[in-house]
């Protein structure tokens, strides 16, 4: 399915994967077939098959001919296949450690507003960190590509009164928290005039250390709601700080 997206728009697909994040349902994924084998957590079970998926669009032989039926044997690859695809395959990382495992599998990295780790700094500040882990064990695979690398941010600039009524005028700070027992650390909201927002993402160590800015937007608020926002992002915002808006958004 992702061979053919790419091939039909052109080598245009950006995919990202991931275990996913922690969710309310006992063993959730269980319910659609996805169990663990046992002594794999539902992590290893993640990477692992994220490794056969790699192997799966890189043309790697995936299952092998029934000689019963073809007279033959040999190994067989999916098909179609999209050179360049798994240039483009992101990874969603929540920590520094699986951060350091996508670059040696040779995907890019995507760290969102959340890490399942906490050292006491900003986030801010470990999620630099974790970038620049991400980087150097990129360098150490020796790839022959230069990797991507995105961070997400919740940004709600405050222009009209309902914003305000909404949002307030201050944006939250970093919060920490359990998330399946592990101490963690999620990133503040940006919210505010757009000048203060141009300000504190300009401090911002990670935004300045990645190649591309996703912005999570409040997607229940509706589609020309959200359009408002991201046109202030563009238009305001973005150029404050030498940025080049891409066009491109997230809804969380």
């Amino acid at each position: 399915e992702a061979a053919a997206a790419d091939l039909i728009s052109g080598g245009r697909l950006q995919l990202g994967v991931s275990r996913g994040s922690p969710e309310i349902a006992l063993r959730g994924a269980e319910a659609f077939g996805y169990v663990a084998p046992e002594g794999e957590t539902a992590a290893d079970n993640a990477r692992r098959k994220t490794e056969i998926f790699l192997a799966a669009i890189n043309g790697a032989a995936v299952a092998r001919t029934d000689p019963e039926r073809t007279g033959i044997s040999g190994g067989l690859a999916i098909q179609p296949q999209s050179p360049g695809l798994a240039d483009r395959i992101w990874w969603g990382s929540g920590t520094r450690a699986t951060a350091q495992w996508a670059a040696t599998k040779g995907m890019n990295l995507q760290s969102s507003t959340l890490l399942t780790e906490d050292t006491g700094v900003p986030f801010d500040q470990l999620q630099a960190e974790q970038i620049r882990l991400y980087r150097q064990a990129w360098a150490e695979q020796g790839w022959d590509r230069e990797p991507r690398v995105s961070v997400s941010r919740s940004v709600l600039p405050i222009t009209e009164d309902i914003d305000r009524l909404y949002f307030g005028d201050r944006g939250e700070d970093d919060q920490i928290g359990l998330l399946e027992g592990v101490r963690s650390r999620f990133g503040r909201t940006y919210a505010g005039e757009p000048d203060k927002i141009a300000d504190e993402l300009a401090a911002d160590e990670a935004v300045q250390a990645a190649d591309t800015v996703l912005f999570t937007v409040p997607n229940q608020l509706g589609v020309e709601y959200n359009a408002r926002i991201l046109d202030t992002i563009a238009r305001h915002i973005a150029p404050a700080i030498g940025w080049r808006p891409a066009g491109a958004a997230t809804a969380s």
